[in-house]
């Protein structure tokens, strides 16, 4: 339900493109994807239905309490991360009988959308264990989405990111997402958020080649943290 609703918000929104290092995405498998903006979930489910993958995604507990919402996340399946809580493991057991019933799981790595300002693109900040803990979990291979162009919509302060979001449709800025080959990582966690973060990265840029936009070297590799954690989007 959320994959067709973004599939028909996002195209009111600007002009998205995809590219695949595949021609067919196989499954299951963790989609890894980097966050910039409120406006990247959206555009990342828009251009994965186009693929046929509708996935489970991992989203902060709080979207449970928004009406209407809660219901859209509850009939779609999708995994409630309680953050900073006794409970923020138990997203990976959700997550992990997804993956076991043949269904994509999406997880953001970085855990938080960057603090800055401006609207233009950067690498992905530091990955938090997430990623590789599901992985090393399930067994399930990691597929790298790497998406640029969101920031064009919500940026910035508050009042930035409401101005972005009711003018875009004038503005028609252009997004693109690209989904990486699969790989399987490491056993253990660090070496393996380095390669989920390598990996997300390369798909990044080409998702920022694609739409021609200046690259800003990424900030680090894995951020250590025994919690899981995922923005999508805060609330």
């Amino acid at each position: 339900m959320l994959s067709d609703i973004a599939s028909a918000v996002v195209p009111a929104l600007g002009r998205l493109t995809t590219s695949a290092d595949l021609a067919a995405v196989p499954a299951p498998g963790i989609l890894v994807a980097n966050h910039t903006s409120l406006a990247d979930p959206g555009i990342v489910l828009a251009a994965l239905r186009r693929l046929d993958i509708e996935p489970v995604v991992l989203a902060a507990a709080g979207l449970w309490r928004v009406p209407v919402l809660n219901r859209l996340l509850d009939q779609g399946g999708h995994v409630p991360v309680h953050r900073r809580t006794a409970r923020a493991a138990d997203a990976l057991d959700g997550a992990a009988a997804a993956l076991a019933a043949g269904r994509y799981v999406l997880i953001y790595g970085e855990g938080r959308i960057p603090p800055r300002r401006d609207a233009s693109e950067a690498g992905p900040e530091a990955f938090r264990s997430g990623p590789a803990r599901l992985a090393a979990a399930s067994g399930a291979h990691v597929i790298p989405v790497g998406q640029a162009g969101a920031r064009r919509v919500t940026s910035g302060s508050p009042l930035k990111q409401v101005a972005g979001l009711l003018t875009a449709p004038a503005r028609r800025p252009r997004f693109h997402v690209h989904i990486g080959a699969p790989l399987h990582l490491p056993a253990e966690v660090g070496p393996a958020s380095a390669a989920a973060h390598r990996a997300v990265t390369a798909a990044w840029r080409t998702a920022a080649h694609h739409l021609g936009e200046p690259l800003t070297h990424p900030r680090g590799h894995v951020h250590e943290e025994t919690n899981l954690q995922l923005n999508y989007p805060s609330a």
